[in-house]
């Protein structure tokens, strides 16, 4: 069996980088959340109360699954988890449970290229070709730099499509197993003449982060990203080998059928058996708290950990079954981490409501 994605459920970010500024694409409040824009004033306690509800409301009504951190100012207040992380043993997600993280992983390539800069070892001008000298696509090669990879700026497409879907996900288990679906096609446009999301951008930054190391991609982020920001619990996950305390993806985008109002199906036919530099790793509530806080503390970055990661940011990522979202100052001193194991937009949504409800604390 090998069903296809809703092309509505690709991986996205919400807030897109751009160097030196940051350039916002959030997307918009959702119908059902407007009323959040206006409501009266509440207290944190009030407010956290209201949130504990909510996640209770959302459950209930199988509309969300999965854990929920807010932290203000450097103290977690809220850690909670909801559903199942296996709906065919019964197993409960906790508030550590793995999840998939979809295209949130792209901020770790981006740290990653970011270090890379820092220590000499590549620039924003060098192209794919300085590293990658058979890289299928020469004009590509030629032209697309480091810069316009991290600022999607590159003209390089998605993996996401007929080939993709055509192939069995087993086969992607190493950064050169995605290139075959998109690296010899055409440039889309003029290398930094426009912006368009790239899944494959990143997957080509991965590699540059490879020969620029002289590691594995998946090595490298551990070494320096998640274990110096103390991030234990992040790894790259092979889908076909069994790790403990992590959740099953549910989804009812599995064709290009409306499926409603049928049972979710488990997401195993849709992901790739390893995930990338474009998205797919595994990591916790707690994790990606740690991982704000260390780049906060500039244990991750120098002075580009100031320039790329300073104020409100926004960042989320979703396939069938995956959801995700991060909210970093988007409200003042707040941390907002949703992680969930359901279609878009069940976390998204539940952060944005989350986000509305926090600014109103007086």
């Amino acid at each position: 069996m090998n069903r296809r994605l809703k092309m509505k459920c690709l991986p996205k970010m919400v807030l897109l980088l751009t160097i030196g500024s940051a350039a916002i694409l959030a997307a918009p409040i959702a119908a059902e959340n407007v009323a959040d824009l206006s409501g009266p004033s509440v207290s944190r306690t009030e407010a956290l109360a209201r949130i504990g509800a909510l996640l209770d409301e959302q459950a209930k009504s199988d509309l969300f699954s999965g854990v929920v951190l807010l932290a203000y100012e450097g103290q977690v207040l809220l850690h909670e988890a909801r559903g199942l992380a296996s709906s065919e043993y019964n197993v409960a997600n906790r508030p550590d449970t793995r999840f998939n993280l979809g295209s949130i992983n792209k901020l770790f390539t981006r740290v990653a290229v970011g270090q890379l800069l820092e220590g000499k070892k590549l620039s924003l001008d060098d192209t794919i070709k300085k590293f990658l000298p058979d890289y299928p696509n020469p004009e590509a090669a030629g032209k697309v730099t480091v810069h316009h990879l991290l600022d999607m700026t590159s003209g390089i497409g998605d993996f996401f499509g007929k080939k993709y879907f055509d192939t069995p996900k087993e086969r992607f288990r190493t950064l050169n197993d995605y290139l075959p679906l998109f690296a010899a096609e055409p440039l889309l446009f003029e290398p930094g003449s426009t912006r368009r999301y790239s899944n494959g951008g990143y997957i080509v930054l991965g590699l540059i982060v490879e020969k620029a190391s002289g590691k594995s991609y998946s090595d490298y982020v551990r070494e320096n990203i998640y274990l110096p920001a103390g991030m234990e619990s992040t790894a790259h996950l092979d889908a076909d080998i069994p790790a403990a305390n992590v959740a099953s993806g549910y989804t009812r985008n599995w064709d290009e059928e409306d499926h409603a109002a049928e049972p979710r199906r488990n997401n195993l036919y849709t992901r790739p058996a390893r995930g990338s530099s474009a998205g797919g790793g595994y990591s916790t509530a707690m994790d990606l708290y740690k991982f704000v806080m260390a780049l906060k503390a500039g244990k991750l970055l120098g002075p580009l950990g100031q320039e790329w990661f300073n104020g409100p940011q926004a960042y989320a990522g979703g396939a069938p079954g995956i959801n995700a979202a991060l909210d970093m100052e988007t409200v003042p001193g707040w941390t907002i981490v949703v992680m969930g194991n359901y279609d878009p937009p069940a976390a998204n949504n539940l952060a944005q409501k989350i986000n509305l409800l926090l600014k109103r604390i007086q």
